[in-house]
């Protein structure tokens, strides 16, 4: 990789879901899934859930790639999104904005309170879609716990159980993520009802592992709940890290929480020659 200064990146987070951002803007993209794997060393490289690198994109404000920290794409990320539109909307000082990712065209809008909130688009609900392996019902699917499957760009599990606090998420979630029903692996939630239109949830990531929120997770658990008669289309997501706001409205599933920007750095040439 040429970059005889280094790479400069910052660190954000959404509820303590931690990304590394890349600005690739005006020079084209730089990640590869060696970087990504190297950078998501939390002791030899810097450490993230999701690596989002930001794009020129024609049509849009921007454009954006996702990356797990295995060196796998992610074809959506709720909370990197708000992040990334977070720091766009700082630079620009547009409050309302438009981005391009795997999942299709999406808008971000910062509210009064100052929280920021992002169009998830509609939920993929067809078996094909989301995808799974085999024709099977998405809201029955046919494994222990009876889960519920939700595409929200990338594929979901979501289990309603009585205490998602007491889940053995590590062992439950790395099992469903690789069964072979799901033919690109899934994200795995585990949601439980504690109030009128309020769930817990907790998620086990694919290529990730467990983190403290997971937006497009999120939003799949609030669809999924409304789909089984739960809950309204809005509702209050209580994750490990915090809390976020679901409303499934006409154009599209949107996320509203809040971001942190940690800190800023630049990777240096000696770490980025090792990758070559």
């Amino acid at each position: 990789m040429d970059a005889p200064d280094g790479l400069p990146f910052c660190k954000m987070h959404g509820l303590g879901n931690d990304f590394v951002i890349i600005d690739s803007r005006g020079r084209g993209a730089v990640v590869t899934p060696a970087l990504a794997r190297a950078l998501g060393d939390r002791n030899r490289g810097v450490g993230f859930d999701q690596l989002a690198e930001i794009r020129d994109a024609q049509d849009a404000d921007f454009a954006l790639d996702f990356w797990n920290s295995d060196g796998s794409r992610a074809g959506a990320c709720g909370n990197a999104s708000r992040c990334v539109s977070d720091l766009v909307m700082r630079q620009s000082g547009m409050e309302a904005l438009r981005f391009v990712t795997a999942r299709g065209d999406l808008q971000a809008v910062r509210r009064a309170d100052g929280l920021v909130s992002v169009n998830m688009g509609p939920p993929q609900r067809n078996w094909q879609e989301i995808p799974l392996a085999r024709a099977v019902d998405p809201l029955h699917l046919p494994l222990a716990g009876d889960p519920v499957a939700v595409g929200m760009g990338n594929p979901h599990c979501v289990f309603f159980v009585p205490d998602a606090g007491a889940v053995d998420v590590a062992g439950l979630g790395a099992a469903v993520e690789t069964d072979t029903l799901f033919p690109e692996r899934t994200n795995v939630e585990f949601a439980s009802l504690t109030g009128p239109d309020h769930l817990r949830m907790r998620v086990w990531e694919r290529g990730t592992g467990i983190t403290l929120a997971c937006g497009s997770g999120a939003c799949a658990t609030a669809v999924a709940a409304h789909l089984r008669g739960l809950t309204g289309r809005r509702v209050v997501m209580d994750v490990d890290g915090g809390r976020l706001e679901i409303d499934w409205r006409e154009d599209g599933v949107w996320m509203t929480g809040p971001v942190a920007h940690v800190f800023e750095g630049r990777l240096s040439p000696e770490f980025l020659q090792a990758l070559a």
